[in-house]
């Protein structure tokens, strides 16, 4: 309810809501501060509390977003446009070009969904990142290969989450690979005649960094340490957020990131930027035009006080963000996954008197008579539950996660 006099919240338009588990917190924090309109071609369920309206659209292509977009914006003023959902970020930058709102430009927002046009712009600039051919056949996949030296990464061009991206050791592991990469499926994306990057594979340990950006400069807010797990694939198993983590710091690094976005071309928004920190110094993996995945940016709230919701909200609706820490803490999360391929999941669950007191959230990701499995087979569907934890230290976040998941509890069926 709006008072007499009392000014209403401005009103956001979220497209795509994803899955409660990871992105919730977002919601909850948006409609503090904003008046907060779904987009979505789902019913809204355990969403409707946070939202002050929704549209239903047919799909979330470009075409059906952008006019019920129009629609909305005809009969009341549309503040920003957001979304955190990669397969939709392209459609809210074409919201905000069409209603002369903030964001990053469309072209720019597609350079980040496409890894060769990303690749293509930061070897332009000469930005330290892999060797990397784009192919479209099995017979071109082996000639890059042989250019670039085994070991090689395959990926597709446009997917998110990991999803067909293989480690091969040889020619055979290749060929063995190669078909179940090309035909990952990436709704609301050009069908490209070469749809599979080849990589110099980078080694060394990985690192995301999420930032907001505003007029063009990039504002690092936190950074993660990932672990993978599930060779030759590229799992994020966890990840750990350090508030004071010092490649924050660093003025090399943050001299990097802002040349990564300036070669990008993102104006304004959040990124979400991969890299390793190999032993020829930081090679970046890609860019994310959204916030990112995995409860990351979950964790840099809970270290650092910055909320992420609001900042992204903010900056879309082209308000300063609040972006200064307010604490100071390590956190961190840990997936847990199915022992075997097509596992029948009989009962999950923590034995909550075997959890310290570092736990934050202990979550079952399914239910009883779900099938699941690891990886390669699952991936994001294939977890079974996740704990993070809020400690002073690295290695006390770490011990705790890993009570955690010794404090998993999970029965599945017998192999069929």
């Amino acid at each position: 309810m709006t008072w007499a006099g009392e000014q209403p919240k401005p009103l956001l338009l979220v497209i795509h809501n994803g899955l409660r588990e990871y992105r919730e917190y977002l919601l909850s924090s948006l409609c503090t501060r904003y008046r907060v309109h779904l987009i979505n071609d789902t019913e809204p369920s355990w969403e409707r509390s946070y939202l002050d309206g929704f549209t239903l659209v047919p799909d979330t292509g470009a075409d059906a977003v952008l006019a019920a977009a129009r629609k909305i914006a005809a009969e009341e003023s549309v503040s920003g446009v957001m979304s955190w959902h990669e397969e939709h970020i392209v459609q809210a930058a074409l919201v905000a070009e069409e209603l002369g709102l903030p964001g990053t430009p469309p072209d720019a927002v597609r350079r980040c969904r496409d890894k060769f046009a990303t690749r293509t712009a930061l070897a332009a600039e000469g930005i330290g990142q892999p060797a990397f051919v784009a192919v479209g056949s099995l017979d071109e996949a082996r000639a890059a290969a042989d250019k670039l030296g085994f070991p090689v990464v395959i990926k597709p061009r446009a997917a998110g989450g990991s999803q067909g991206v293989v480690l091969v050791a040889d020619a055979e592991e290749l060929a063995a690979h190669f078909v179940t990469t090309r035909d990952v499926p990436v709704p609301h994306t050009p069908v490209f005649d070469q749809g599979v990057l080849v990589e110099e594979y980078a080694d060394g340990p990985e690192v995301t960094v999420d930032s907001v950006v505003r007029g063009g400069r990039a504002t690092p807010l936190f950074v993660a340490r990932k672990d993978i797990g599930y060779p030759p694939y590229f799992e994020s198993i966890g990840h750990i957020v350090d508030g004071a983590d010092p490649l924050l710091a660093d003025p090399d690094f943050r001299q990097l990131v802002q040349a990564v976005h300036t070669a990008l071309g993102c104006t304004d928004g959040w990124t979400h930027t991969e890299l390793k920190l190999t032993a020829q110094g930081p090679k970046v993996i890609e860019v994310n035009g959204r916030i990112g995945g995995d409860l990351i940016a979950y964790l840099g709230l809970r270290t650092t006080g910055v909320d992420p919701g609001l900042v992204c909200a903010d900056v879309a609706c082209g308000t300063e963000p609040v972006t200064e820490a307010t604490k100071q803490a390590v956190a961190g999360v840990r997936f847990c996954y199915p022992p075997h391929d097509d596992a029948l999941i009989e009962a999950v669950d923590f034995d909550r008197a075997g959890l310290p007191d570092e736990i934050d959230l202990a979550v079952a990701l399914v239910a009883p008579g779900d099938v699941v499995s690891p990886p390669r087979q699952g991936l994001i569907d294939g977890r079974v539950a996740l704990a993070t934890a809020v400690a002073p230290s690295v290695d006390a976040c770490r011990t705790a996660l890993d009570r955690a998941q010794a404090a998993l509890r999970l029965r599945v069926g017998p192999r069929q």
